[in-house]
C-alpha cells in the first residue's frame, strides 16, 4: 500500500505514518513512530506535511496531540486523474478507517487544504449555517468554491448564510441575511449536523471542528436568533 500512496503523490514516509494512523486510529507520536518504524522527530515532521494536505488532523487530549487519519476520500480530490486507478484502493483504506475511528471531541486544521477536507465533510448533510460568512472565503479558495457550489447543489445541500458585507457572490441553493459591516470579522462558524466549524480566513487560514451535539444545537439556537434579526 505504500506504493499506491507514493503513486498518489505522498512520500515514503508520509505514506507510512498515513497507513499507521489508518490501522492505530488516533495515536501519539510515539506509537506511530513504533508501528511505522520511523523516528519519532521524523513522524513529528511527517504529520506537519499531512495536515497541510488536509490528510491528517489531531484531537488534544491532556495537552497532548493525538494525530488521526482523515477520511481516505480526501486522497480522490487530490489526484482526481487517477480516481479509476485509485477508487478500489480507497474503498479498502475507507473500511480500515471506519474500523478505527474514533468519536473525536476536536480537530484542528491548518492550510487551505485541511479547510477542503472540512466543506466536503458538510456535504453529506441536508443544510449547512454559516455565521459571521465573508468574500474572504472566495479571496482563499476561490477556484475550490467553484467545484464545491457545483458538488453541493447536486446533492441538493442548503446553505442558509449571516453575512457582515455585501460583496457575497449568487450563491445556488443559498439563502442569505446581513448584519452591519461594523460586525465584519475574518471568523466564520459553519454549522452541520452535529459539529461546529470555526473557521479563521487569513492568509494561512486555521480551523477547528468540534463534534459534539449539543454544542452544533447550541451555535444552531444563536443562529435562528440571529437570522430573525438580520435583514435581507
Amino acid at each position: 500500500m505504500v506504493n499506491e500512496l507514493k503513486e498518489a503523490g505522498l512520500t515514503e514516509n508520509e505514506s507510512k505514518v498515513y497507513l499507521s494512523l489508518l490501522d492505530l486510529g488516533p495515536s501519539l507520536a510515539g506509537e506511530i513512530s513504533r508501528n511505522s518504524g520511523l523516528h519519532r522527530r521524523t513522524v513529528y515532521d511527517t504529520t506537519e506535511m499531512l495536515i497541510k494536505k488536509g490528510l491528517v488532523g489531531y484531537i488534544l487530549k491532556n495537552n497532548r496531540k493525538l494525530f488521526q487519519a482523515v477520511n481516505p476520500s480526501r486522497i480522490m480530490q487530490i489526484i482526481k486523474e487517477k480516481e479509476d486507478i485509485l477508487g478500489p484502493f480507497i474503498q479498502d483504506l475507507g473500511f480500515k478507517y471506519l474500523k478505527t475511528k474514533e468519536k473525536e471531541e476536536t480537530n484542528f486544521y491548518k492550510g487551505k487544504e485541511g479547510l477542503k477536507s472540512i466543506f466536503e465533510d458538510q456535504l453529506s448533510n441536508k443544510e449547512i449555517l454559516i455565521l459571521g460568512a465573508s468574500s474572504k472565503a472566495y479571496e482563499t479558495l476561490n477556484f475550490y468554491f467553484k467545484w464545491y457550489d457545483k458538488a453541493r447543489k447536486e446533492k441538493k445541500v442548503r446553505v442558509r448564510i449571516i453575512a457582515e458585507d455585501r460583496e457575497m457572490k449568487k450563491i445556488p441553493l443559498a439563502e442569505i441575511k446581513y448584519l452591519p459591516k461594523k460586525y465584519s470579522s475574518p471568523v466564520a462558524v459553519n454549522i452541520y449536523g452535529d459539529k461546529t466549524a470555526i473557521i479563521l480566513w487569513a492568509k494561512k487560514p486555521i480551523a477547528i471542528v468540534i463534534k459534539n451535539k449539543e454544542i452544533a444545537d447550541g451555535y444552531r439556537n444563536y443562529f435562528e436568533l440571529m437570522w430573525r434579526i438580520a435583514k435581507k
